[in-house]
């Protein structure tokens, strides 16, 4: 029978990693990465006999899971965060599926609780991850804080979700957002070579709105949707308050008309979204029909 390692990466993580635990103490191994946890991280992980390596906290937080990788003795490894769980309809299609012969690696959807609602729209559902895969095929490239897990091999996927208890507070999102986060993709901006544009800082949280409250549903989860999506539209505005200030606030005159029909296009563009939605949402055919008229005003 297949082994399984499960590879924990916490940081005072003393009100979450109790759980996230409890929920694999069927596996073969635990390994807890400690990255100089400060509160009582280490006695949880000890109580649950766990096998603990304390690694120097590193701002890019897939390094440390890569080296407890290296220490798992199992044929198959989980990787988890201290405030995921693992319910137990996912543990057993897990020991079922690591029985497979030509399988490297799956991907597995994540169910994501914020704000206590789980939200299943926009960027958070299904939100599939690649966690689950044999030892010695995966890593993470460890250039990015949301970069994906790479595996060397064919990959498939599982059908129940594990539960990723994501933000609890507003305070948490706006912390987390400014001091790792934005951090890192500023960091992948400037690697690519990116040149500031004052249009940018329309775009970015513009667009990013659009996308997760429109294009993705985000409006289905209420006001827990929208204030997702404008907190998102927010991080991508400070990606390029961010990158304007890595470029030491360079002074760029504003050419008012551009200004002008930039906002112009961006109205037309929601107003294009706001019809699809109505249409989506409309009953009656004939106003259906209507409605879909309407919205090639804006569609050019």
């Amino acid at each position: 029978m297949a082994t399984i390692s499960v590879v924990i990466s916490a940081l005072n993580a003393s009100q979450t990693l109790p759980r996230t635990l409890a929920s694999v103490r069927w596996a073969d191994e635990i390994i807890v990465i400690d990255n100089e946890s400060t509160d009582d991280t280490v006695a949880i992980a000890n109580k649950f006999k766990a096998k603990i390596l304390t690694k120097e906290n590193n701002p890019m937080l897939n390094v440390n899971k890569n080296f407890g990788f290296t220490k798992a003795k199992s044929e198959w490894i989980l990787s988890l965060d201290s405030d995921e769980e693992i319910p137990e309809g996912l543990a057993a299609e897990i020991k079922i599926a690591i029985g497979a012969t030509d399988t490297a690696g799956y991907w597995i959807p994540r169910k994501n609780i914020i704000f206590r609602r789980w939200i299943r729209h926009g960027l958070w559902w299904p939100d599939k991850q690649l966690r689950l895969f044999r030892r010695g095929s995966g890593k993470f490239p460890g250039k990015h804080v949301h970069e994906y897990l790479e595996v060397v091999g064919i990959t498939g996927e599982l059908n129940e979700p594990y539960i990723h208890y994501n933000y609890s507070s507003i305070s948490q999102f706006i912390g987390k957002m400014d001091t790792i986060y934005t951090e890192s993709e500023v960091a992948k901006h400037i690697q690519s070579g990116y040149q500031i544009s004052w249009m940018d800082a329309l775009r970015f949280p513009i667009s990013d709105f659009i996308k997760i409250f429109f294009a993705q549903s985000g409006y289905k989860d209420g006001l827990h949707g929208l204030v997702l999506a404008i907190l998102q539209a927010f991080y991508s505005f400070i990606v390029f308050a961010k990158l304007w200030e890595r470029s030491k606030f360079v002074d760029i005159e504003l050419n008012f008309p551009i200004v002008t029909r930039e906002l112009h296009d961006r109205g037309k563009e929601i107003e294009y979204w706001t019809k699809t939605v109505e249409i989506e949402t409309e009953l009656n055919p004939l106003a259906r029909v209507w409605k879909r008229f309407v919205r090639k005003l804006y569609a050019s």
